[in-house]
């Protein structure tokens, strides 16, 4: 004996069984749904994923919590480095108000010439950069001015410098508009930055005695 059918699914909304095409068509309904919920815990699921990561990488970073502008004792710094070095490193008195965020000395790279770096901050918080290169040439003073020409000469409290100003748009400076150069010794002197030339000329005018003193009698670096 066969099994009775069982009888059609009465739906409570219609209050009548489905027809066929109703059937295929909930069930169709159903499918997209299910895909649809699932499309979204997926991107959601993603999501967290991406954070946690995120996260991770942030705790694993190291991170200083001093200021960028932190003060650097550089005088200390070049009394350290002066038993190895034959040639006076610059050590300016700053003028009130200024004050130093760094202070390196660098091997040199492909060039092979060393140079003594302090990065000084202003009274009205512009960048200068001070570069005393030791045994530095023409070539190595273009690099670092984006082989911009010399535009003039000062000559300030006794000491020639060429100006040089950065004619590239005001986005692709970075922190070269205006520059100081002279020479004396074996170093060659660069002050690089964004302040105004009345805070180079202050700068240059500290500096002009220990340049000075610096030279040994070659051209270019006094009058």
């Amino acid at each position: 004996m066969s099994a009775a059918k069982r009888p059609p699914r009465v739906v409570a909304e219609l209050g009548r069984p489905e027809t066929p095409e109703e059937t295929r068509i909930r069930l169709a309904e159903n499918s997209r749904v299910y895909r649809a919920r699932k499309t979204v815990n997926n991107l959601v699921l993603s999501l967290l994923v991406t954070v946690a990561a995120v996260l991770v990488l942030v705790l694993l970073v190291p991170r200083s919590e001093a200021p960028l502008d932190r003060p650097v004792d550089f005088a200390s710094v070049a009394a350290q480095l002066q038993t190895g070095i034959d040639e006076p490193l610059l050590v300016p008195e700053l003028p009130d108000g200024w004050r130093s965020n760094a202070a390196q000395w660098r091997a040199g790279g492909s060039d092979k010439i060393p140079s003594w770096y302090i990065g000084l901050l202003t009274k009205g918080n512009q960048f200068i950069g001070l570069t005393q290169g030791l045994g530095a040439n023409p070539s190595w003073v273009s690099a670092r001015l984006k082989n911009a020409p010399p535009a003039d000469t000062r000559l300030i409290d006794g000491v020639r410098w060429d100006v040089y100003r950065n004619t590239a748009p005001e986005n692709d400076r970075g922190n070269f508009d205006y520059a100081l150069v002279t020479e004396a010794g074996t170093s060659v002197y660069l002050l690089v930055g964004t302040a105004s030339e009345t805070e180079f000329d202050e700068l240059a005018g500290v500096l002009a005695a220990q340049i000075t003193t610096n030279s040994t009698g070659a051209t270019g670096g006094q009058e």
